[in-house]
């Protein structure tokens, strides 16, 4: 059984190495005679094929050059040299208006404290006058007039409040 496998391996190097009009003679097709072919003035040559090769480098390149650099996402990673202060948690301000019983007008209460309606205007001002956030919160009783409530976010406006926040009876 070696025997006649060591013979295989050597009639197929002999054919690989024949010429290929000797190889043809011999009864081996051209495809059988390995990759060697006829170069100038009937000399064979056995020089490999490097074209599909280079090809294949050519379209890599173009594809890596057209592909964005930067794949993923990009973080801003604070630095403790910059960091803003930490600020502290700044109360609520919640404007109320609670009716004062039918044809007057409603009472105001800025966080629970009494203020008068012509006073209001000045309590605010000196309320938002340091504080980052401008955010009020109104409230209000469901029997008073609208005009009031159009009447303080009017004030509140005017007192340097960017934002107002309407509150519902259970808030």
């Amino acid at each position: 059984m070696e025997h006649a496998g060591v013979h295989k391996c050597q009639m197929f190097l002999a054919r690989a190495i024949q010429p290929p009009a000797a190889a043809e003679a011999a009864g081996a097709s051209r495809e059988q005679s390995m990759s060697m072919t006829p170069g100038s003035r009937g000399v064979l040559s056995s020089e490999m094929n490097v074209t599909p090769f280079i090809d294949v480098l050519l379209v890599l390149l173009i594809i890596f050059m057209v592909m964005p650099h930067h794949r993923g996402e990009n973080a801003d990673i604070p630095m403790l040299d910059r960091l803003p202060p930490p600020h502290r948690t700044e109360e609520n301000i919640v404007i109320q208006l609670h009716d004062s019983g039918d044809g007057k007008t409603p009472q105001l209460f800025i966080n629970k404290k009494d203020v008068a309606w012509a006073a209001l205007e000045r309590e605010l001002r000196e309320t938002y006058v340091n504080r980052a956030d401008k955010v009020a919160f109104l409230k209000g009783d469901p029997e008073i007039d609208f005009q009031y409530v159009a009447d303080v976010l009017d004030i509140a406006r005017h007192a340097g409040v960017d934002r107002m926040g309407l509150l519902g009876r259970n808030e």
